[in-house]
């Protein structure tokens, strides 16, 4: 699970949420940050693509210490 920021909530703390690493499909910028889902839903978010791409990693990286 990585911790992610809704697009154009950088004020509101309440735009953050915690996505499924596992269900990431594709993810492109737009010049925004969208990520596909498997299930085709697409999610717009504050975090650059390198960025989600760090946090992803991070996350699998944990996962192998278990």
């Amino acid at each position: 699970m990585i911790k992610l920021t809704k697009f154009n909530s950088k004020s509101n703390k309440s735009g953050e949420f915690v996505l499924n690493a596992e269900i990431i499909q594709t993810i492109e910028e737009t010049p925004d940050t969208v990520i596909t889902l498997i299930n085709d839903k697409t999610l717009i978010v504050d975090e650059s693509m390198e960025e989600v791409v760090r946090r992803v990693m991070k996350y699998r990286r944990a996962l192998k210490q278990f």
